[in-house]
């Protein structure tokens, strides 16, 4: 496993990114939220881009799996009655879109990950929310998980999207919890799907990105068990503006090289 990772990377690119790994896994295990953003904006600051999304196949599938069997089936079920649209559309458009990553300049790659990094952390750390009236209700499903989908399909990311329409529902704090798991655990399986099909995710990159589940595990360990002892709005909000510098040096090499 290892030798088909060292031949994709020098060893101290390796170390670094399991160091990358570990840090977005302490992050979602102690707010929640963000792993892929944090993998994707750091992996992608030494790695090729597309090797950098194929690393974070895996241990996206596998944090956002433990996310889901954190609630009762019964609860999930419901989710998916309710929700069918919006993950529907998500899913699709995360496979669909996925087959165009291999085809993007590695410039051009940058903003398309850069970009959304920035926006999405900027949106979120100013607090802006928006509102969605009732009457429509299934129409923003729809169009938002088309926009969140498309996202998710390039970057890998379709969280941000997923929680500011959840908060411009006005939805209960518990329940955002336990739709997002939803959302994200399936929408990871189809990105998985996706990239075994755009060939981002081969014989080559897989054991890459297995060797990353084990640093993604343990940093949401140690966020689980951190995230008593943390102040979890200012960590969020800390982790945001990291992000957003992250996320404006890729499009700075997407602009400049």
């Amino acid at each position: 496993m290892l030798q088909a990772t060292f031949d994709l990377m020098p060893l101290w690119a390796f170390v670094a990114a399991c160091g990358v790994t570990l840090m977005a896994g302490f992050v979602k295990g102690a707010v929640g939220f963000a792993m892929p953003l944090v993998m994707i904006s750091g992996l992608s600051l030494f790695l090729d881009p597309l090797v950098a999304v194929a690393g974070i196949i895996f241990p996206i599938v596998m944090s956002n799996l433990l996310q889901v069997l954190r609630f009762p089936l019964s609860e999930a079920a419901a989710v998916l009655r309710e929700f069918w649209r919006y993950i529907l559309i998500v899913c699709v458009m995360i496979v669909l879109v996925a087959q165009f990553v291999t085809a993007i300049p590695t410039q051009t790659f940058y903003l398309v990950l850069g970009v959304p990094v920035v926006i999405l952390s900027l949106i979120q750390l100013s607090g802006v929310r928006f509102r969605i009236p009732p009457r429509w209700r299934h129409a923003s499903e729809w169009g938002v998980g088309f926009l969140s989908g498309a996202i998710g399909g390039l970057t890998g990311t379709w969280g941000p999207p997923t929680v500011l329409y959840l908060i411009a529902l006005e939805m209960p704090k518990a329940k955002q919890l336990l739709v997002q798991g939803v959302v994200y655990g399936l929408g990871s399986v189809s990105l998985l799907a996706g990239h075994l099909q755009s060939g981002v995710l081969n014989a080559v990159t897989m054991p890459w990105s297995a060797a990353l589940l084990i640093p993604a595990f343990l940093g949401m360990q140690i966020g689980f068990w951190m995230s008593d002892r943390l102040n979890p709005e200012m960590f969020r909000r800390a982790t945001l503006v990291v992000l957003i510098v992250a996320g404006a040096n890729l499009v700075r090499r997407g602009l400049i090289g």
